[in-house]
């Protein structure tokens, strides 16, 4: 099993990075946090390997952290989620927020992230919750956040769809920041009622 490739990165592509070792290209799909942080063509990359073995394919996926390879392999523990969608969730949510709302059970949080339905999002909270590594700190929920999970929740429960409210609401939290809950929702459901 390879489990780190050191080299250069000879090609970079969303989500794919062929690596460059010793004149051996490994082609290894990525999260966008990796993507993101190596550089461009021949730039020095280490990176750390899962090797994903099935009859058909062998597949690298490569992280820049250890702590993203471990939420990787927690992730595709969980019934149902297969190696895809476990870089879609590393690419959708920094590893600590993942940590942080597998451990207040933010049902919100992790349907924000594309291809993530509420039963998958449920299933990751209950199978992961007692399984993360204790040394794992978790990102603290910021009162905006707070109050962004607050707002997604009393709109969907007046049967908005989730990507009118968050339209809607990447309008007003970035406009008022700071204002109380009653005024942005009001703000919002009138935003809504237009559409």
């Amino acid at each position: 099993m390879i489990a780190r490739l050191n080299g250069k990165v000879l090609e970079k592509h969303p989500n794919r990075v062929i690596v460059d070792v010793s004149g051996v290209g490994y082609d290894v799909q990525v999260p966008l946090s990796t993507f993101y942080g190596c550089g461009d063509s021949g730039a020095a990359i280490a990176l750390r390997i899962h090797t994903h073995v099935r009859e058909d394919q062998l597949a690298l996926y490569g992280f820049a952290t250890d702590l993203e390879l471990t939420m990787f392999e927690k992730l595709i523990g969980v019934s149902g989620i297969g190696p895809k969608l476990g870089l879609a969730v590393l690419s959708g949510i920094e590893p600590r927020d993942l940590v942080g709302a597998i451990q207040r059970n933010d049902i919100a949080r992790l349907t924000a992230i594309p291809g993530v339905g509420k039963k998958t999002a449920e299933r990751i909270c209950v199978e992961l919750r007692d399984r993360l590594p204790k040394t794992i700190d978790a990102a603290p929920a910021s009162p905006a956040d707070s109050q962004r999970e607050d707002l997604v929740s009393a709109l969907a429960n007046l049967g908005y769809h989730r990507q009118a409210i968050d339209k809607v609401l990447d309008k007003l939290l970035g406009s008022k920041s700071d204002g109380k809950f009653e005024d942005v929702l009001r703000a919002a459901l009138k935003d809504l009622s237009r559409a």
